[in-house]
């Protein structure tokens, strides 16, 4: 009994350091299926791009825009799935996912307007050129949220500029928030 009692401390002593080497020991996880869980918790985390709440109107040309956008996002959330580097990749995935969804929710709901049957009044697909009070002249057509890029020329039909303009003909003129334009040309 004596050589058990003198072991006891011993033995103790070893589970002790054991165990203290286990809780040091790094943690290894298979990940075989993690990387769906992982890769929607990251879609999850990326916010959703903000969709309009007015009618989705499109030109031809903001139609097959939207046709071309949906069939990228496509192709990138494709690519995105196919990779086999989650971390470097997850943020890709995010990405694709939410772009999809938004394209797709804008497809859906995309109302093509044809062009109106009066040229000459302003109105959604027209160019307006118009004069404002410090002389310059300015050209926008009106397009739908999707297509508006007021740096190339085109604004967006719910927007205060193009609200001003809707209805009206060469030679009518229009308030807009920062003073009054003559309407020179409608197309």
């Amino acid at each position: 009994m004596r050589g058990a009692a003198f072991l006891a401390p011993v033995n103790r002593a070893i589970l002790i350091g054991f165990a203290d080497r286990q809780k040091a020991r790094p943690t290894i996880m298979s990940v075989a299926f993690t990387r769906e869980q992982d890769l929607e918790a990251t879609a999850a985390d990326l916010p959703d791009r903000p969709i309009s709440q007015h009618p989705n109107l499109v030109t031809r040309e903001g139609l097959a825009a939207l046709d071309e956008a949906l069939a990228a996002a496509r192709a990138a959330y494709a690519a995105a799935q196919a990779s086999g580097d989650i971390q470097t990749d997850r943020t890709a995935m995010a990405r694709a996912t939410r772009d999809l969804r938004y394209y797709a929710a804008r497809r859906a709901t995309a109302e093509l307007v044809e062009p109106t049957h009066d040229p000459d009044v302003a109105a959604f697909g027209s160019t307006v050129t118009f004069d404002r009070e410090d002389g310059r002249r300015q050209t926008f057509r009106i397009v739908g949220e999707d297509e508006a890029d007021p740096a190339k020329g085109s604004v967006s039909y719910v927007s205060p500029l193009a609200r001003a303009l809707i209805g009206k003909r060469a030679g009518d003129a229009a308030t807009l928030p920062n003073g009054e334009v003559e309407i020179v040309a409608v197309g």
